[in-house]
């Protein structure tokens, strides 16, 4: 197994809180990191770095760990620009062009859905993302939610099953089948695949008796459970994400005093889709307000055709400084080690010795550049150990 040193590292941020100044971002500074091909194996200052089979000079830039993409739809066919267009011009957001997308997918051959997925996936990886969970959620139909989740396995571990997105068009008059068929055939088909289920538990899109019953069999089946919920109105999904404890509630643009206090009291992760905001012209959520509650935030990318095309997670950090409230550590977290709790893995989003050998070199300094610099290509080079 080959080992590496990465060495001269002007800011090593490790989300470590034993290493370095020993505070939750275990920073450290004149820095070194030994790792093999796939874990962590020694962090400290430069000058006493071990030796290793390779070295890596890192040239005074920033280290920080792999962002962990915890929420995404990667596998669509089309897009939406239309819609973006129109929202841009005043029109508001209200969950309706999900169904064009349905249509879009259900059209699509399987290798183009491929293709696309891997396309969507490169950008991520360029923009330095090496965890990444990918939601299915596009077909609704048994067959095709199947096929959407194997194609997503390809990729990464972390899938979801999304049957639960809307309620598609030939079952508008008849919403109790739809969901006794998410719960049931189309839970079964999935099932095998999926580390997760999911609902859109909101306002137009189910009620949080339905998400509860949907949620409820796919935990019967092994499933992780977690929920959209509190995007387009104040809907009862998060105090549901604290009922089920699921391991996130995603979006909460609107989240009452009680939501939070309940969040703080939970294990589950609030996971702010900044990119969603932005792309519809919608209030964003206070992170500020959830972290000084005591919640867990985590920050994602919410990569989707109709409501944020967004593939940067530089991106997402710097709208979370500017209009969430975040301090550019506490967003540097939320991409890292916060997308890591809302996936409840241990082995990703910090750089302690034994974690997985994911890592980011920044053409930059300072971490601080991801949202003093937003837009810019930062991520110089991205070590990513294998699956």
């Amino acid at each position: 197994m080959v080992t590496r040193v990465i060495r001269h590292i002007g800011e090593l941020t490790t989300n470590d809180p034993t290493a370095g100044d020993l505070t939750v971002m275990g920073r450290l500074h004149d820095a070194a990191l030994v790792v093999d091909d796939h874990r962590v194996l020694w962090t400290g200052p430069d000058a006493w770095a071990p030796d290793a089979d390779e070295m890596i000079d890192a040239a005074g830039a920033a280290v920080v760990p792999g962002f962990v993409d915890s929420h995404t739809h990667l596998v669509f066919a089309g897009e939406r620009s239309d819609e973006f267009e129109a929202r841009m011009a005043g029109e508001r957001y209200d969950g309706g062009g999900i169904a064009r997308t349905v249509a879009a997918t259900r059209a699509a051959t399987t290798e183009h859905l491929r293709a696309v997925t891997s396309a969507r996936l490169a950008e991520l990886r360029a923009g330095g993302v090496t965890t990444v969970e990918v939601k299915s959620g596009y077909d609704l139909t048994v067959e095709g939610e199947g096929r959407l989740v194997s194609i997503a396995r390809e990729f990464t571990d972390e899938v979801t099953f999304l049957g639960a997105h809307v309620v598609p068009s030939e079952f508008r008059g008849d919403r109790d089948g739809y969901v006794e068929l998410v719960r049931g055939a189309m839970l079964r088909a999935c099932a095998p695949v999926a580390r997760w289920a999911d609902v859109f538990c909101d306002e137009g899109a189910f009620s949080v008796d339905e998400a509860r019953h949907i949620l409820l069999s796919a935990r019967d089946a092994g499933l992780g459970v977690r929920l959209h919920g509190n995007q387009l109105a104040d809907s009862g999904g998060v105090a549901l994400a604290v009922e089920l404890d699921a391991a996130s509630v995603d979006h909460c643009t609107f989240v009452g005093d009680d939501d939070l206090g309940a969040l703080a009291a939970s294990s589950t992760v609030a996971t702010l889709l900044p990119g969603a905001e932005f792309s519809t012209r919608s209030p964003y959520p206070s992170a500020r307000r959830m972290l000084d509650a005591g919640v867990c935030v985590a920050l994602a990318t919410d990569c989707n055709p109709g409501t944020s095309y967004v593939t940067s997670m530089g991106f997402v950090v710097a709208l979370a400084v500017r209009e969430m409230g975040m301090r550019v550590d506490e967003a540097l977290w939320a991409v890292t080690r916060g997308g890591a709790r809302a996936l409840r893995r241990d082995d990703v989003g910090h750089l302690g010795v034994g974690a997985r050998a994911d890592l980011n070199i920044l053409a930059a300094p300072r971490a601080a550049h991801l949202a003093y610099r937003p837009g810019g290509s930062l991520v110089g080079r991205s070590l990513r150990a294998p699956d």
